[in-house]
């Protein structure tokens, strides 16, 4: 039987590189609380993104759900239901209430023409999601979010290493959270960040992130523990001295796809927007024949130990613990999409004879269908 073909695969240093780098944790027994390898790791990034300010978390989820309560906001924040189930949970279990803003057809990120609609007096931010690492519209949302005095926070867990027109991603809005999920670009195993402007803000979310301790005998905040720990922060060191070739070798693949792929009728290709230096993370393909649905595809790949993934499925408005709790906010293109998207194998490490054989099995079966073999 064939080798599964999972639809990501983490990055990961070489096993000697890793012991090399906590070695001396086993001398020093300083395991977290912003050890020595967290402070690195938060400079590095800090350059590596282009920016002042950055915050390590445990997790991306948890940085979300600090910041929104940093900012103390209240009432309703606007997002998109075309993301993962974290962007919306940050926001209800922040006591918020989130808002969902339609998509666009081209990009899936949140729509902007009809964004001031949504906007209330109960607003107080805009949580856009930055898709597959396709880049929102940051010119008009910034405008928007500046006419009404609402903050902006991105949902960049896509969007590591992202640049638009020279500008890093992580220098829009007024916070952005990235994710160092295992799956991810650049990972930490587990792990996030924040990414902010206002340097005032450090001292207080290192503050919320360490249970609201602010000194020896002192706590301000009534916080949580979500602090990165030493061995995240190693590999973080690990893979960051290696995430450009590793975007490389995913940009091999990410082509690779749409040489095999990009003639092919009835589906639709990603596409990279004018000014984006991508990171390839993720190769959604949108399937539009009126003959053969996503599920078709992904159930005929299954069939060869092929896993893809149905992303982003159901929409968040949609999910179970969310009924009867909010307006749904009727989404049309974000419902048409979330029923037609799947995102291909993508990683590193994934062969192009693999990238190959996906797409045979992908063009057979589109094929035969519109012969009505099938």
């Amino acid at each position: 039987m064939d080798i599964p073909i999972q639809v990501t695969r983490s990055s990961m240093p070489t096993l000697n590189e890793y012991i090399e780098e906590i070695k001396d944790l086993w001398e020093s027994r300083l395991l977290t609380n912003q050890g020595a390898k967290h402070n690195q790791l938060e400079v590095e990034l800090a350059d590596y993104l282009v920016v002042s300010n950055v915050a390590l978390f445990t997790n991306g989820h948890l940085a979300l759900e600090y910041i929104l309560e940093v900012f103390q906001l209240k009432g309703e924040v606007i997002t998109t239901p075309f993301t993962f189930a974290s962007t919306t949970h940050a926001i209800v279990r922040s006591g918020l209430t989130p808002v969902f803003a339609d998509i666009n057809p081209n990009d899936y990120t949140m729509q902007t023409d009809n964004l001031e609609s949504l906007i209330t007096e109960k607003t107080s931010a805009i949580m856009p999601v930055h898709v597959y690492g396709n880049i929102c519209n940051v010119k008009e949302i910034e405008r928007i979010a500046q006419k009404y005095n609402l903050k902006v926070i991105y949902d960049a867990a896509h969007a590591f290493g992202v640049t638009v027109n020279g500008e890093s991603i992580a220098n829009f809005g007024d916070a952005s959270m990235f994710s160092f999920h295992a799956t991810k670009v650049f990972n930490t195993i587990e792990g996030g960040a924040l990414t902010f402007k206002d340097s005032n803000l450090k001292n207080v979310i290192e503050a919320y992130k360490n249970f609201g301790i602010t000194g020896p005998e002192t706590v301000e905040y009534i916080g949580g523990n979500s602090k990165m720990n030493e061995f995240q922060a190693a590999m973080g060191l690990c893979n960051l001295r290696n995430v450009e070739r590793e975007i490389e070798k995913r940009r091999l693949v990410y082509e690779r796809y749409l040489e095999n792929l990009s003639d092919v009728v009835g589906i639709v290709l990603p596409r990279i927007a004018k000014g984006v230096i991508s990171n390839y993370s993720y190769f959604p393909v949108l399937f539009d024949s009126e003959k053969i649905s996503r599920d078709e595809i992904h159930h005929d790949l299954m069939k060869h130990n092929i896993y893809t993934r149905k992303y982003f499925y159901p929409l968040t408005n949609q999910l179970e613990c969310y009924q009867s709790k909010f307006a749904p906010n009727y989404t049309p293109i974000a419902q048409l999409i979330s029923e037609k998207i799947l995102t291909l194998p993508l990683y590193a490490d994934l062969h192009l004879d693999d990238v190959d054989r996906i797409c045979k099995i992908i063009k057979t079966k589109l094929v035969l269908n519109q012969l009505n073999i099938y």
